[in-house]
């Protein structure tokens, strides 16, 4: 798409250009997290904090998002406290973009129209809590994200804590083998299960050293291997639920949801509320603290890549 189209569509923050004109360091972030993912006030305090931990490491935030029908790259405060609080938000997966852009409607960016987002805006790094993947029962039920798709086809890194536990983590990273995404763990040879480090799943790649990741961004794009990375970052240990108690209360979101006929991209809010309700509240303190981890990392990361 040329510049001239694009601006159709698409609002670039002033200081998010600047920084891509300027080859600075720029991360995308997701609002699904703000406007389905976490009550209020939690989720404006989650967003702006994310923008704030950017900021201070010396990184550009584009928070991502569609109002009123315009692609927004970059908000202000007005405009996350609209996306935290407003009902009229539609939860925006690929097949959702255009016709929320066409209709002048509200979306929050799940991980994939992030993903859609930075791409068209130039922007090579994602921060999000987790990404979506295949589901439980997916060899019936057909129910994959199209976060994987859009992983497989974008030339993009996305940090996160791993693949969210109400998932088939096995699948997923099969699925991701097959599209030839790499997923490399920070610091762990485990894919993390977002509220724990730990899944059972061995990784084929670790990497200590942010830079080294994007030595690993640099070769693969500059080998015509276009594609994503999945960068794999384990909830810090102090933060981290216990396996037996978070599996046990997603069995029972995962029995809530068949019970109330809950499908498609419904499932993932629906179940992580669930979860919510039967930890008390400590999964949403886990989550809140996870992507703030993931947000440094990426900020890391972001100044490591635009160094090269």
């Amino acid at each position: 798409m040329t510049l001239s189209n694009l601006e159709q569509y698409m609002d670039i923050a002033q200081e998010v250009q600047e920084a891509l004109d300027a080859k600075k360091p720029v991360v995308a972030l997701e609002s699904t997290i703000i406007s389905h993912g976490m009550p209020y006030p939690k989720n404006v305090e989650m967003a702006k904090h994310c923008e704030a931990i950017l900021r201070e490491a010396g990184v550009v935030p584009a928070t991502t998002a569609i109002i009123n029908g315009r692609i927004k790259v970059g908000l202000t405060e007005d405009e996350i406290e609209f996306m935290a609080t407003s009902k009229d938000i539609i939860k925006s997966s690929t097949r959702d973009y255009a016709h929320i852009v066409a209709n002048g409607l509200n979306g929050a960016t799940t991980v994939a129209t992030s993903i859609v987002t930075a791409r068209l805006a130039g922007i090579p790094i994602l921060v999000t809590g987790g990404i979506g993947g295949v589901h439980r029962g997916a060899e019936t039920t057909m129910d994959i994200s199209r976060d994987l798709q859009e992983l497989a086809t974008s030339d993009i890194a996305v940090v996160c804590a791993g693949c969210k536990s109400i998932l088939d983590i096995g699948l997923t990273l099969e699925y991701l083998e097959t599209f030839g995404v790499p997923v490399v763990g920070y610091e762990t040879e485990e894919m993390p299960a977002f509220f724990t480090r730990r899944s059972g799943h061995k990784l084929d790649y670790r990497y200590d050293d942010p830079a080294k990741i994007a030595d690993l961004m640099k070769a693969k794009w500059n080998l015509g291997l276009h594609g994503g990375i999945v960068v794999a970052n384990p909830i810090p240990e102090k933060d981290a639920m216990d396996e037996v108690v978070i599996e046990k209360a997603i069995e029972e979101a995962l029995h809530d949801a068949e019970k109330e006929g809950i499908s498609g991209k419904e499932s993932t809010p629906f179940l992580l509320q669930r979860v919510l309700e039967v930890t008390g509240g400590s999964s949403l303190e886990s989550n809140i603290a996870l992507v703030y981890n993931n947000t440094k990392l990426g900020a890391a990361l972001a100044k490591a890549y635009a160094e090269r």
